[in-house]
C-alpha cells in the first residue's frame, strides 16, 4: 500500500509542477526558468513545515505521509529539471543566468525549508 500511495502523490505532484511551470512561462516567458525556481522554492517549504506537521504534530499514517512527503513533494520539486536547465543556460553561454539559477535556488529553497520548519513549529 505504501508504494501505491508514492505513486498517487508523485502523479498529483509532477502535474502540479507542471501546472506551475507553464503559468510562469506564460507570465514571464522562457529566457529564465522561473517554474522550476518557484517550484522548488516551495517544495522546499512545504517538505519543511508538513515534515514537522506529518511527524511531530499530527501522528498519521506511514501510507499518507508517505504520499505527501515522498510522492507528492518529491513528484513537484524539479532538482533534476533544475541540473538540465541549468546545465542548458551554461551551454547557451548564458552564464550570468545559471549562475544567478545555482544562487537563487539553493538559497531560495534552504531558507524555504527552514520558514516551513519553523512556521510548523510556531503554529
Amino acid at each position: 500500500m505504501t508504494i501505491a500511495s508514492i505513486a498517487i502523490g508523485g502523479a498529483v505532484g509532477s502535474v502540479l509542477r507542471y501546472l506551475i511551470q507553464m503559468q510562469c512561462v506564460a507570465w514571464f516567458g522562457a529566457k529564465f526558468p522561473y517554474g522550476t525556481l518557484l517550484v522548488n522554492t516551495l517544495g522546499s517549504l512545504l517538505i519543511g513545515f508538513l515534515s514537522i506537521v506529518l511527524i511531530e504534530r499530527y501522528v498519521v499514517s506511514t501510507e499518507l505521509r508517505f504520499a505527501i512527503l515522498v510522492g507528492l513533494i518529491g513528484g513537484f520539486t524539479t532538482f533534476s529539471t533544475f541540473s538540465l536547465e541549468t546545465l542548458t543556460l551554461i551551454q547557451q553561454g548564458s552564464l550570468l543566468s545559471a549562475a544567478s539559477n545555482i544562487i537563487f535556488n539553493f538559497t531560495l529553497s534552504i531558507i524555504a525549508c527552514f520558514l516551513g520548519i519553523t512556521l510548523a513549529r510556531v503554529i
